[in-house]
């Protein structure tokens, strides 16, 4: 396992990240508690100490779950979570309404996005006791609140750090702007956003702004939500209860298309005895800029699989023949 550093953290985290939304089983179908406290001790035993969590994540249900999993073991976690995404109708501003499995423009839960001072001490105290710790390695504002000015939400964040509650700061979701906001007032250790092979637009900004302020980039959902993993055959149906259901990019002829670039990876990986998710997480930690990879796992088997990739070194050619069969088939983002 390649273990890299929290911006100027001096933490050291493994390349490849176990990320939990799944385990929450919100707009994901349910979940199964045993199979993801054995994800996670494989991942553990596998090299994995990066676990990235938060409290949207099944209503609390995925932070309970990583707090048993590491149980006993909190010395060899790096522990992410983060605040912000809050069900509460009269502050902040409202991103989307769901129900207890899928957003829902009628749902009876509303979500904002908030970032008042009080509220993420709230939320850090609500987490810590799911999670039976007394701190968090790294803690990350989910999503920007527009409505809070940066330097309030900073200030208690940096006040948090200094009560030894927290040891590095994080953002999520998060444009340059809102970044050199930040700055203003403290040091930011990671920026996690959406990347991957089908999610490349980082490339032109974020990537590049990071690379050059020493902030680490946590890639989410880096094989694309499973589409990457060649295990996704285009018949499937996914559940009312599963976020893909009815998602555009799920679409049949999506998934053929994207089967027709896994196949053309399928010599590379054969090559060097790796299944198709591990040569995309190691394509995924060898761009420019991006320092870790959160996999998300629903059982030993894949977490296993996933954290195999973090020692895979792929050469210049490998990637050359990688990009040239994703623009083949997928030309610029989808």
């Amino acid at each position: 396992m390649q273990y890299r550093t929290l911006g100027q953290s001096g933490i050291q985290a493994s390349a490849v990240g176990l990320g939990t939304w799944a385990m929450g089983g919100w707009m994901w179908g349910g979940t199964d508690e045993s199979d993801s406290v054995t994800a996670i001790h494989a991942a553990l035993d596998a090299g994995v100490n990066l676990i990235d969590t938060a409290p949207i994540y099944g209503f609390g249900l995925s932070e309970e779950i990583v707090g048993k999993a590491i149980s006993g073991r909190r010395d060899k976690v790096i522990l992410a979570t983060k605040c912000g995404m809050v069900c509460n109708p009269e502050v902040g501003e409202s991103k989307f309404r769901v129900n207890t499995m899928v957003p829902d423009e009628h749902g009876h839960i509303p979500i904002h996005i908030y970032l008042g001072p009080e509220s993420i001490r709230r939320e850090l105290e609500a987490s810590l006791q799911r999670l039976g710790t007394d701190s968090v390695d790294l803690y990350q504002t989910h999503w920007q609140d527009s409505t809070i000015p940066i330097q309030d939400t900073m200030g208690v964040l940096m006040d948090l750090k200094r009560e030894g509650k927290i040891r590095a700061i994080g953002v999520s979701n998060a444009s340059p702007e809102q970044m050199e906001e930040y700055l203003k007032y403290g040091p930011i250790d990671s920026d996690q956003e959406k990347y991957s092979m089908l999610d490349r637009e980082l490339e032109q900004e974020q990537l590049p702004f990071c690379h050059s302020h020493e902030i680490a980039v946590l890639a989410y959902s880096p094989l694309g939500q499973g589409l990457l993993t060649g295990k996704m055959d285009p018949s499937r149906e996914f559940d009312k209860g599963d976020l893909r259901h009815g998602n555009a990019r799920f679409s049949r002829e999506n998934r053929e298309r994207i089967g027709r670039m896994l196949d053309a990876f399928k010599p590379i990986a054969e090559s060097r005895r790796l299944t198709l998710a591990q040569l995309v997480i190691a394509w995924t930690l060898q761009q420019p800029g991006l320092t870790h990879a959160l996999c998300g796992a629903r059982n030993p088997q894949q977490a296993q699989e996933n954290a195999a990739a973090g020692d895979v070194v792929l050469d210049e050619e490998e990637r050359a023949r990688l990009d040239e069969a994703i623009h083949e088939q997928l030309g610029a983002a989808t």
